[in-house]
């Protein structure tokens, strides 16, 4: 499998754990707000093989305690199985991050016990959530699947929203609520703009639209909590 970046070491990619976050290049969506679009458009070349990632986690071992695999869309990968099997082999934890539209990779890499959190993005309501994937149509079918099958609670998970001012406002979070009642948690992280966002003019909201937005989901999901602000 090919390797499109590899962040040694974070605090920050899985909670409660020292991780390293692996890159893997692809995406269906085409967000105008995605922070890695390099690695959706392809421009971004592999760095590295799955053999000299095991290399690196094995040097790893003491230092880090998890693996989190992103992109992308990491179930675009028919390899993806064996790379969090090999990584479980080795005595870390994995954490996958999805976009839900594929619930049959999602679910058996549950079944296998191949993860040990979801992180499944949340793009917006019902109604927008295609423009805000950057796509004329989508079929929300798999994202309800796939919100579904965390629900069922077989796995540590959440769920997250990126806001961004442009695209979301507060009856948004009222119908993402909806579609995730009784979640074991769900974040809301500001939009931070950078170099590699495909479109400009795209903003974060306020803090207090953002506590607003959260009060709105704490009454669907009473663990909603706020990243990217102070």
């Amino acid at each position: 499998m090919k390797i499109h970046g590899l962040q040694k070491m974070t605090l920050l990619d899985y909670p409660g754990r020292v991780a390293c976050t692996v890159f893997l290049g692809g995406c269906d969506f085409r967000c105008p707000f995605c922070h890695n679009f390099e690695l959706v458009d392809g421009s971004a070349e592999p760095i590295m093989g799955d053999g000299e990632l095991f290399a690196f986690l094995e040097k790893r071992k003491g230092l880090i305690d998890a693996v989190a695999v992103t992109g992308g869309e990491p179930c675009l990968h028919p390899g993806l199985p064996e790379l969090l099997r090999r990584c479980r082999e080795m005595g870390y934890a994995t954490k996958l991050d999805t976009n839900g539209f594929h619930p049959e990779a999602l679910r058996s890499l549950i079944a296998q016990g191949l993860v040990d959190y979801v992180a499944m993005d949340l793009k917006n309501s019902p109604e927008k959530y295609a423009a805000t994937c950057g796509l004329k149509t989508l079929d929300l079918g798999p994202i309800r699947e796939s919100a579904a099958i965390l629900l069922e609670n077989r796995c540590d998970y959440e769920f997250r929203t990126t806001v961004v001012d442009e695209l979301h406002e507060a009856a948004d979070f009222e119908k993402i609520g909806e579609m995730i009642a009784g979640a074991k948690r769900y974040f809301l992280q500001a939009f931070a703009d950078r170099d590699s966002v495909p479109f400009s003019g795209f903003h974060a909201p306020s803090r207090e639209k953002m506590r607003s937005y959260a009060a709105i989901a704490q009454r669907f999901v009473a663990d909603t909590q706020l990243r990217g602000i102070d």
